[in-house]
Formats: structure tokens, sequence, C-alpha cells
């Protein structure tokens, strides 16, 4: 019996050593990059990263990009590409995953399609992002980055030609008809993508929704 016994104990130390790490603590691996949006800051993701960290993620695994609102997002853009390739040598990931609101959404998509970003990039998760615009850019007209967040500029035209979500990278966006910022609503949807409609969430108040945060935690992990 003792014998028996002692080949149970030791056929459960070899699963323990050769067992691989669950899908869980595997994809939760991947580095997150939020991006804020217009006159936003990291301060803008203390909430997404509480709910990232819930579902797994290290802090040392959760960044926020931050740009200058009142520039150009052309600039804006190929910041965000040299802070994913800082990103990935620190962490030693050959990937990372974006979650971006509102202007972020325009950064992002210019990295990503213009840039050659998204074969880098293994999620994009788009918070009311003005991904094609909003005409709430009109109130600010006099900085660039308005200007390119206006339904029908250029920059827009360059980031929705053609794919909208190209490459390997999976895309989902969130968006709400109470938003009241991305005018029209729609304007956060993207040809391709894993869109998702929000019953009724203010612009700023995703930030703050721990149920849509947790959704998209559950998608970048997925």
């Amino acid at each position: 019996m003792r014998r028996i016994l002692g080949l149970v104990a030791a056929m459960a130390v070899a699963f323990a050593v050769f067992t691989p790490a669950t899908t869980a603590s595997a994809s939760t691996s991947t580095p997150v990059i939020f991006v804020h949006g217009y006159t936003g800051s990291a301060s803008n993701w203390v909430t997404a990263m509480s709910v990232f960290r819930a579902a797994g993620w290290s802090s040392g695994d959760l960044f926020a990009y931050e740009y200058n609102s009142y520039g150009n997002n052309v600039t804006n853009a190929r910041g965000l590409a040299s802070y994913a390739d800082t990103v990935k040598a620190r962490t030693g990931a050959s990937k990372v995953a974006i979650v971006n609101h509102s202007m972020g959404g325009l950064v992002s998509q210019y990295y990503l399609k213009v840039l050659g970003g998204n074969a880098n990039v293994s999620h994009l998760a788009s918070i009311a992002g003005a991904n094609h615009g909003t005409t709430a850019a009109g109130a600010c007209l006099v900085f660039v980055t308005c200007q390119q967040m206006y339904p029908g500029s250029s920059f827009i035209a360059q980031i929705s030609a053609g794919d909208e979500t190209p490459g390997a990278t999976e895309y989902a966006t969130w968006y709400s008809a109470c938003d009241g910022v991305i005018l029209p609503y729609t304007s956060t949807r993207l040809t391709g993508a894993d869109n998702n409609l929000v019953v009724c969430q203010t612009h700023l108040g995703f930030l703050a929704d721990t149920g849509v945060l947790g959704q998209i935690a559950s998608y970048v992990k997925g």
C-alpha cells in the first residue's frame, strides 16, 4: 500500500510540474496601453486599471500613454508607436493590447492602419471612440487635433479608407446613444469590428463604468 501511495504522490508532483499555466494567467500577460481622449490624461484610467488588475493583470503590465491634445494626431500616433515599442521592450511581450477613449480612437487607428502598428497589437478596444469624427469638434477648430476630429476631415478619410480593421488584430468598440459628445454616436463603430451598443452611457461615464470595463477586460483576455 505504501508503495502504491508513493507512486500516486510522485505522479501528482509530476503533473504539477509539467501542467502548463492556466489560460487566464497566460492571457493577462499581454501588456495593455490605455490611450485617453481630448484634454484627457493618465488619470482617466484609474478605474479601468483597477478592473484589469482584478481580472488578473499585474500593475507592471498596465500603461497609460499621454499625448498633446492640442497638437497633431499624426505626431501623437507616432508617439504611440514609439511608446508601444518601449512597452514591448520593457515587458518582453511580442504584442500589446490597446484600449482607447474618444479622440484616442483617432490616435490608435492612425497607428494601427497608417503606421502599420496592427502587427504589434493583439486587441484594440475603442470606448466611445471618435473613429469617424464628431461634430462636437466644431467647438475647438482652432486646434489641429479638433480639425482632424471633425467629420469629413482628410485625417479621418485616411484612416477610414479601405479596411478599417487591418491585420490579425482583434477589434471591438463600445458606444451609446446617450454619449452626448460623439455625434453621431454611431461614429465609434468600425467595419469588421465587434461593435457593442451600450443601452445608455455618457461619454465620460464610460470611464467609470465597471460593467463595460469588465467586458473589455474579458475581451482582451480572450
